[in-house]
């Protein structure tokens, strides 16, 4: 047995003072200091804060390393950079390429799944595959060659591995034919983005089976008074949503709103590029230039691609430009994502029974260690 003690707790639903966080490799619970077992293993968080261990489902690279590589070492090198961050688990995220890489890079990352569960890294809890059933309105960063019609077929046959897709609704057919399938035979989850969508085709497509929506605000139809587009849909509807919280993607002034309308259906990522841990520079993307200056990416063209955000960081930023108490920013980026990716029972918060992820942070939200499984894999 183990006890975190000196730390502010961050439970689901409040902040624990003055109390312990028991754990072996599960949670035991959160008792009063006084109640802390006499043989257990102290561990001081010095005042720090202790929270969930972040899940990041939208990432595709990290440390110079893409995912899209589909080499086992840029995913150990991603898995093992991302502690640092406070992320005990994450999608590996996809993006438009060729079908050949991006098949490879699926099956490199269920090859090592199992392994991940007890390696010296964050632990790859699916894949994200973004794309490449998108818009080419709204590719974004993404190369529209590559870009295909949504086929059902495929989704089931990655679909051991595969988390959450995002693609375009608009380009499925007029009835749905591949995001209906999708869900009747698999328990992925569908994501609207990288769409042209109008507000009525995607909340069509959202009683057809869309259950999330991809980095809202950025590669979607914008909401306007008389055509609300995915936007509004996203709003408008039970679906979940990612915001890239890094400020510049969706500006601070809204964090408040997307709390007050998507409350626990709200998730934080950080769309994370290889360039993320790296100084300014110029790196590639799915073989494309990419300008990195500040906290912001982008192609030659000044097209913005994804960014350099760590997601404890994030959640820091919405906590520090909003209203939203800081359990609820922490759940935006634990619990809530969990419970999208259907794994509420076992991880995104310091409940009993839970697998022992756990971060300790100074009073900033920075890590200054990261558990998983009971098993502390960094320490600042």
């Amino acid at each position: 047995m183990k006890a975190i003690v000196g730390g502010k707790i961050i439970l689901k639903d409040k902040i624990a003072e003055n109390c312990a966080l028991l754990y072996t490799d599960k949670i035991e619970g959160v008792v009063p200091v006084a109640f802390v077992p006499e043989n257990a293993e102290i561990i001081d968080a010095e005042g720090g804060y202790v929270a969930p261990g972040l899940i990041d489902m939208h990432i595709h690279g990290y440390l110079g390393k893409d995912v899209c590589d589909g080499e086992e070492e840029s995913i150990r090198v991603i898995s093992k950079g991302l502690l640092a961050n406070g992320v005990t688990g994450y999608l590996p995220t996809t993006m438009t390429e060729d079908m050949k890489t991006i098949r490879k890079a699926l099956e490199v990352c269920r090859a090592l799944k199992e392994e991940s569960k007890t390696w010296e890294g964050s632990e790859i809890l699916g894949c994200h595959a973004e794309g490449p059933f998108i818009s080419e309105s709204k590719k974004g960063a993404q190369a529209a060659e590559y870009i295909l019609k949504p086929d059902a077929a495929f989704v089931k046959e990655y679909a051991d591995i595969i988390k959450t897709i995002t693609l375009a609704p608009e380009e499925d057919t007029e009835d749905f034919a591949a995001i209906r399938e999708i869900t009747r035979d698999t328990d992925v989850v569908i994501s609207m983005g990288h769409t042209s969508a109008s507000y009525e085709t995607a909340v069509a497509s959202v009683n057809a089976g869309v259950k999330h929506a991809t980095h809202l605000f950025n590669a979607m139809t914008p909401l306007a008074h008389r055509a609300p587009g995915v936007v509004g849909a996203a709003l408008n509807t039970d679906v979940s949503a990612e915001v890239i919280v890094d400020t510049f993607h969706v500006d601070a002034s809204l964090y408040n709103m997307l709390w007050k309308l998507k409350g626990r259906k709200l998730c934080f990522i950080t769309d994370c590029l290889p360039a993320g841990g790296l100084p300014e520079g110029e790196y590639t993307l799915g073989g494309q230039k990419i300008i990195y200056k500040g906290i912001v990416c982008r192609l030659e063209d000044g097209t913005v691609a994804g960014s350099v955000l760590k997601l404890n960081k994030g959640v820091w930023n919405v906590y520090t430009n909003s209203d939203i108490p800081l359990y609820e920013c922490v759940n935006c980026a634990s619990l809530n994502v969990a419970t999208v990716l259907g794994l509420e029972k076992v991880k995104g918060s310091l409940e009993t029974g839970k697998d022992a992820d756990i971060i300790i942070t100074d009073s900033e939200f920075n890590i200054e260690k990261t558990i998983i499984k009971g098993e502390i894999k960094y320490e600042a």
